[in-house]
């Protein structure tokens, strides 16, 4: 078995950019929100994604989305693709994600791994991943 090494880290959010792309008379509201945010800690580097969301009339939603990362983690240099699932629920939003087999670039050529993600809504989320390498 792959050992696998778990780091954490902080993301801060410097672009948040919904745009609502359904919008029914009944039913949830679909949109597409454009994120642009930093990790700091473990994971240190800057992050681009997409998500799409359906969002319910009392404040809940679930979304999914793919990041790139470019930056480092645990020192190696790289960019990597994270792929997201989540929900928000009482102001907490939270969720899972894994590193898109065969993204990583550079020194995490070959970089696996899953984790996950919890905020408060509005604040930056604390972060984990426990990953290993291919090959």
């Amino acid at each position: 078995m792959t050992a696998k090494t778990r780091v954490e880290a902080v993301i801060t959010v410097h672009k948040y950019e919904p745009s609502v792309y359904e919008e029914p008379a009944a039913g949830p509201v679909l949109s597409k929100i454009h994120v642009e945010e930093s990790f700091s800690g473990g994971i240190e580097g800057d992050g681009v994604v997409e998500f799409l969301q359906s969002g319910n009339a009392d404040g809940t939603a679930s979304f999914v989305g793919i990041e790139r990362i470019t930056g480092s983690v645990d020192g190696k240099s790289g960019t990597f693709l994270l792929q997201d699932n989540g929900t928000v629920a009482d102001n907490i939003v939270s969720g899972d994600w894994f590193v898109v087999p065969g993204s990583g670039t550079g020194d995490l050529t070959g970089l696996r791994g899953t984790g996950g993600f919890r905020a408060n809504l509005g604040e930056g989320a604390q972060v984990w991943l426990e990953y290993w390498f291919e090959g």
